[in-house]
C-alpha cells in the first residue's frame, strides 16, 4: 500500500513579535501587512515549492541557505530561503519602543569596535543608506571584532562566516508605503526607535 504524501510544508511562516500595529508610527501596520503578509509570507511558499522533492527539503531554513548559496542550480532556492531568513531576522531586530542604550556587554564591544555607540549607529545607517538598490544593511561579529557590512538583494552574512547581531531592510517594500523615497529618514527613524539591541546583545551571548 502506497504512503500518502505529506501535505505539510517543510518551512513555516514564523509569526511576528509583536502586533502588526506596535511600530507605529515609525512603521505603520499597512507596511507590515504587506512586508510580511505579501513579501515573506510569498518568499516562505516559493521556498517550499523549490524544495519539494529534493535533498533540502527536511533541513531546517538556515541549513538551506547555506546549502544553496553560490550553486548556479539552486539561485531560486537561495534568494527565497534566504529572503525568508533575513526577514525573520529583521522582524526580531526591531521592537517597540526600541532604540536608547544596548545592554553593557554589547555596548562594550561597540565602544571597543566603533569608538561609541553614536558611532555604530552611524555607521550602521550609512551603510543602509548607502547600498546601492535593495538589500540589507547589518551589525556583525567577525571573529571576535564587531563590524557593519552591507549585502544586495538576498545574500546574507551566514554564508560569509559572520555572526548576525542585527539587521535593516532596505528593499523598498520596507518602507516605501510610509516614507517613499526617503530612505534616510525610515533608516534614521527605525535605529533612534525601533532598533532591538536586546536581540542584538542575545545574538553576541550565543558566541
Amino acid at each position: 500500500m502506497a504512503t500518502a504524501p505529506s501535505t505539510s510544508s517543510p518551512l513555516s511562516l514564523p509569526a511576528l513579535p509583536w502586533a502588526e500595529n506596535a511600530l507605529e508610527p515609525v512603521i505603520s501596520a499597512k507596511t507590515i501587512s504587506f512586508h510580511y503578509g505579501k513579501h515573506h509570507k510569498t518568499y516562505v511558499e516559493n521556498a517550499n515549492k523549490l524544495i519539494v522533492g529534493t535533498e533540502l527539503a527536511d533541513l531546517p531554513l538556515e541549513q538551506i541557505v547555506r546549502a544553496s548559496a553560490g550553486k548556479a542550480d539552486r539561485v531560486g532556492i537561495f534568494n527565497n530561503t534566504a529572503q525568508a531568513w533575513n526577514h525573520d531576522f529583521y522582524w526580531k531586530s526591531l521592537k517597540p519602543k526600541g532604540g536608547g542604550e544596548p545592554p553593557s556587554a554589547l555596548k562594550a564591544k561597540i565602544d571597543s569596535a566603533f569608538g561609541s555607540v553614536d558611532a555604530c549607529k552611524k555607521e550602521l545607517a550609512n551603510a543602509a543608506v548607502q547600498q546601492f538598490g535593495s538589500g540589507w544593511a547589518w551589525l556583525v561579529l567577525e571573529g571576535d571584532k564587531l563590524k557593519i557590512v552591507k549585502t544586495g538583494n538576498a545574500e546574507t552574512p551566514i554564508t560569509q562566516n559572520l555572526k548576525p547581531l542585527l539587521t535593516i531592510d532596505v528593499w523598498e517594500h520596507a518602507y516605501y508605503l510610509d516614507y517613499q523615497n526617503k530612505r534616510v529618514d525610515y533608516v534614521n527613524a527605525l535605529i533612534d526607535k525601533l532598533v532591538n539591541w536586546e536581540f542584538a546583545a542575545q545574538n553576541l551571548a550565543k558566541g
